[in-house]
């Protein structure tokens, strides 16, 4: 099969670098310098890079070796079957990572939430929150409670692309996002009124999102989560205000 497979399990890039930001992170508080840290996720990457090529080896002897004339297909073909067979390797590293307990597992809805998915969810909505405005004194001190009623409206797949997704709603709405953060953010004339004040916490922006894309379960997260409900209504009627 040349093409990649439609149903083929993939990270996007911004997913990859928010997690190696979660990993940087972690280290940092368990007191590994940056730099050796990076070093220890560059040996992480050679091994898995020597590892795939390794496995890649054995098709080497199916790309002819001579050039032009009757042999050019079949260098393509041999080509995109080593492009494939990476997909494929690739798709083979991630799963054991998201859904280690077998095939199907990481599909099901309501999984429970990991440490380590909030903690990349954490380094996925700062960056961003701060794109848009500047850090707050009114920011609720509940970003993890705030952060796993997010998560647990997605299966691990979800979770595991999630900075992604989250990149592509801030791009996709950007003009809405900064708007909304002039008028009901830190610095605007509703600043004092607590149902606003998710706007002023980094998982302001993970709110907004799930708001346009599944509110129903997030209000079914957040309930269970006992999370108070003006914390939900503020950054839904700011969104449609904008809108």
């Amino acid at each position: 099969m040349h093409a990649p497979e439609g149903n083929r399990q993939e990270l996007d890039s911004v997913s990859v670098l928010n997690a190696k930001r979660t990993l940087l992170q972690l280290l940092g508080r368990a007191g590994v310098f940056a730099d050796d840290a990076e070093g220890l996720i560059a040996l992480v990457e050679a091994g898995a890079l020597a590892g795939a090529c390794e496995e890649l080896g054995a098709l080497g002897g199916s790309v002819p070796g001579d050039e032009g004339g009757p042999y050019e297909s079949g260098r393509l073909d041999g080509a995109r079957a080593v492009t494939d067979e990476l997909g494929r390797i690739a798709e083979r590293a991630l799963r054991q990572a998201v859904d280690p307990d077998g095939p199907g597992v990481a599909s099901a809805a309501r999984s429970p939430v990991g440490r380590i998915e909030v903690e990349q969810a954490k380094a996925a909505v700062t960056p961003l929150h701060l794109s848009f405005t500047a850090v707050s004194d009114l920011d609720p001190e509940v970003t993890e409670e705030v952060l796993r009623a997010v998560l647990g409206t997605m299966t691990p797949w979800q979770r595991a692309r999630y900075a992604g997704r989250l990149a592509d709603f801030a791009a996709a709405h950007r003009t809405r996002l900064e708007r909304l953060y002039v008028e009901y953010g830190p610095g605007s004339a509703t600043a004092v009124h607590s149902r606003y004040s998710l706007l002023h916490s980094a998982t302001g922006i993970a709110v907004l999102e799930r708001l346009a894309t599944r509110p129903a379960a997030l209000r079914e997260e957040w309930d269970a989560a006992e999370l108070p409900p003006a914390w939900l209504d503020g950054p839904m009627r700011a969104w449609d205000a904008v809108g």
